[in-house]
């Protein structure tokens, strides 16, 4: 096939392959097939070499003109077809002012998630400063350090997570009051939120839960500042007719201990299904700051005295929202949350 025939040959294929091209990523391609540094007809151009130097004259200008006109032709299609797209993405991306938009419902804070900002206000308030420990601790912290005995039925293996021998998930955020009474001199006052993790699982305990935990360290506390503090914390957030009273108890890190009940805020302290009948309700364990906690800490308990207390966030929730199954706290259904909802 001589030049010509090949000329004209690319000249019918570009004819032709103009009707296939329906977007700017074809007509690149088909552009590249004749224009490219490897197309048709820079390989005519560059076989020029073979030519007998008296016919490559005439021949560059023939080829010059179809390089020309090749590009002049695809130039043209390229601002129709750009111009096309052009159309199509407004026609696309139109909107609609006048139809009514589309709104997302407003979600609401989880009832744990209530229940700790109201007591982190409430405490800070009172003068506490915040502080969350590692929820991956050591024996020492999680158990010695609180004077818990090396035969306590914590320890065992059914009751506390394990990682090694040494490490384990917290089960209490009782631990991170003993980080901080090591680095900190009295006076202490400090509120400790976080989760915490025991082997446990029915309808009032969960295996994850989070736990609040308040220690104050000073010279001359007694547990009648416990008493007044649980007053105020009581009437807070249950109501200021609900009262409080102490009873005898055992904490290894604290003594004396006690636990805590409010008057039932159902019932008024009548007897109802909630405080079953007794007209009281369990909340939390507290008590005096047991002194080998003290003195391991590196505090005189001879100098300084304090008080502990501790309490289950999903527990006082339960109670105030009237919530009946702890695990609805954790299941993550949006009808159970959106009953929250301010």
């Amino acid at each position: 096939m001589d030049v010509n025939e090949k000329i004209k040959k690319i000249e019918e294929q570009i004819e032709a392959s103009v009707n296939d091209i329906k977007s700017s990523k074809t007509l690149q391609e088909i552009k590249m097939r004749f224009l490219g540094k490897t197309g048709e007809i820079s390989s005519l151009m560059k076989n020029m070499r073979d030519v007998p130097p008296d016919q490559r004259p005439g021949l560059g200008k023939i080829l010059n003109t179809l390089r020309q006109w090749t590009e002049s032709k695809f130039d043209s299609l390229e601002k129709d077809i750009k111009a096309f797209e052009l159309k199509k993405k407004y026609a696309e991306e139109k909107i609609d002012v006048t139809i009514p938009g589309q709104t997302s419902p407003d979600g609401a804070y989880h009832p744990n998630t209530l229940i700790k900002n109201e007591l982190v206000s409430l405490f800070a308030g009172l003068g506490f400063e915040i502080y969350e420990g590692p929820e991956i601790e050591n024996d020492y912290y999680n158990f010695t350090a609180l004077n818990t005995p090396a035969d306590h039925p914590a320890r065992d293996m059914q009751d506390t997570f394990y990682l090694t021998e040494d490490l384990l998930l917290r089960t209490q955020t009782s631990a991170g009051q003993i980080r901080v009474m090591e680095n900190k001199k009295p006076p202490i006052k400090i509120l400790s939120p976080g989760k915490v993790y025991r082997s446990d699982d029915d309808a009032t305990h969960s295996p994850m839960f989070s736990q609040m935990e308040g220690l104050v360290i000073d010279k001359g506390i007694t547990l009648c500042d416990l008493k007044g503090m649980l007053d105020e914390f009581a009437r807070r957030v249950f109501g200021e007719s609900v009262k409080t009273r102490l009873r005898p108890s055992y904490f290894p890190f604290t003594e004396p201990s006690v636990e805590v009940d409010v008057s039932c805020f159902e019932c008024g302290g009548k007897g109802c299904k909630l405080c079953k009948g007794t007209g009281w309700i369990e909340i939390l364990g507290a008590g005096m700051v047991n002194r080998r906690v003290l003195e391991g800490c590196g505090i005189d308990p001879d100098e300084y005295t304090g008080f502990a207390f501790g309490m289950g966030i999903e527990r006082i929730a339960m109670l105030k929202y009237g919530i009946n199954n702890m695990k609805l706290l954790f299941e993550g259904d949006t009808r159970f949350l959106k009953q929250f909802k301010d």
